[in-house]
């Protein structure tokens, strides 16, 4: 049985997410099978995760999933060690009272918790800050501590003698400082791996860093055994169909078991490049995720053969379904620091930059009369993070949803319906009561007919 850590912290930006990718890529190393998850509705921390442990990393979220989807999702991957990464710190959440932070999601799945802690400016003070969170739920078992921006050899000293004088949590590593160990960043957290050229030589060489300042046996050793727990989810196998998703440097944020269950219903997926194909695969349906469109706007702009031809599929009748990125791409043109660019155009509406985000966070949506998926939920649960807002929208637009939480297109709906086209700033996922990718095939054979 696979052994499990939850790598969580005292607070956000801590260091966990190089921490995480350092012990993946450093179990790998050493031949072992690494499943790595990652809490909360993140895309880019998992693009990483999945570089880094060489297989696909799974979002876990109190939010759109049920309590058994979780342990369903993080019971059905089979592993040697399952690494865990959250979001924030331990205790925080969306909830004063708990029950949907890291120190939940840790319970839930009787994973033990390895804190990484930020050591910048603190030394004897590191242990009343584990005694703290120890004591504040006696249920979540803390079994280590990784340092982490340690400045050298004396500080070092100093915070373990602290740790080991005043609390039992063991000290599993201490990281040093380094260059080597800092990513780029951008507004919706690290720059995304399929962004970055130097990227698995980044992950390398924390991998390399990681398993010379962590005790990896150690972890191994402490990571308790779990019982295997048979919770799958019976998905009846559809006809054959194929889908087109764009994957690339554009657009790349796809939610891996998403993408698992368009296969569990037997729809073969062809991936496409938006930046280099001159024209869509042979497909009954579209696909585009998002990502950061903005920083490719040239290449896309420029390869004006795949622009038309994606117009004119969706035109015909071609099921379409695309999410922020994608629904930025679909529009007239997107303007960035004061530049317009021309985009597909299928959408009436014009995408702007800004500077500061428009939506950010969980939203709830409630389908309008015209959604032409057929079993959607009542009230549907998802996330949405844009940089961007639609100006010059045709008033004529139909929409999809009413936008409950959140700001969609408008701060009143998300969603917009064209031809056989829905586009939405929110990021749905196929779990809880909002199986979209079940919907959205039934709907595609829907238009076969």
């Amino acid at each position: 049985m696979p052994s499990s850590i939850y790598l969580s912290a005292a607070h956000k930006s801590s260091g966990k997410t190089v921490v995480s990718l350092g012990l993946c890529a450093a179990f790998k190393a050493r031949t072992l099978k690494v499943q790595a998850f990652k809490k909360g509705p993140d895309y880019i921390d998992p693009i990483w995760l999945a570089q880094a442990s060489g297989n696909p990393c799974y979002n876990l979220d109190f939010y759109t999933m049920s309590e058994n989807e979780i342990s369903a999702l993080f019971h059905q991957q089979q592993s040697d060690i399952a690494i865990i990464e959250g979001n924030k710190g331990l205790y925080d959440g969306m909830n004063t009272t708990g029950g949907d932070a890291n120190a939940d999601m840790a319970k839930l799945l009787d994973t033990n918790v390895v804190l990484v802690i930020d050591s910048n400016g603190i030394t004897r003070g590191v242990a009343p800050l584990l005694m703290g969170y120890q004591a504040f739920d006696t249920n979540v078992n803390i079994i280590g501590v990784i340092l982490n921006k340690v400045a050298g050899e004396r500080h070092e000293s100093k915070l373990v003698q602290a740790i080991e004088h005043y609390t039992d949590v063991r000290v599993l590593g201490a990281v040093r400082r380094s260059k080597e160990l800092i990513i780029d960043e951008r507004h919706l957290g690290l720059m995304p791996a399929n962004e970055s050229a130097q990227s698995q030589q980044f992950i390398d060489s924390a991998g390399k860093i990681i398993a010379d300042q962590v005790d990896l046996d150690k972890i191994l050793s402490l990571g308790s055994e779990k019982k295997s727990v048979d919770m799958s989810v019976s998905i009846t196998a559809s006809s054959n169909l194929t889908i087109s998703v764009a994957k690339d440097q554009a657009f790349g944020f796809y939610y891996q078991d998403d993408l698992d269950a368009f296969k569990s219903l037997g729809v073969k997926i062809e991936y496409f490049d938006t930046l280099k194909a001159s024209k869509l695969p042979k497909c009954d349906g579209l696909f585009i995720g998002g990502g950061f469109p903005e920083t490719q706007l040239e290449s896309l702009s420029s390869n004006q053969s795949l622009l038309d031809d994606i117009k004119l599929k969706i035109e015909q009748g071609l099921p379409t379904y695309a999410e922020c990125g994608g629904l930025m791409y679909l529009s007239r043109e997107i303007t960035h620091q004061g530049k317009s660019h021309k985009m597909v155009g299928v959408i009436q509406a014009d995408t702007v930059m800004t500077p500061k985000p428009i939506g950010r966070g969980y939203v709830q949506l409630e389908p309008c009369s015209e959604h032409p998926w057929e079993n959607v939920a009542d009230k549907i649960y998802a996330h949405e993070f844009h940089y961007s807002r639609l100006e010059n929208i045709n008033p004529k637009t139909r929409y999809a949803y009413k936008v409950l939480r959140g700001v969609g297109v408008d701060n009143k709906h998300d969603g917009i319906l064209i031809h056989n086209l829905l586009a939405t700033y929110s990021h749905l996922r196929s779990v809880g009561n909002n199986h979209w990718v079940k919907q959205f095939v039934h709907f595609i054979h829907q238009v076969r007919a």
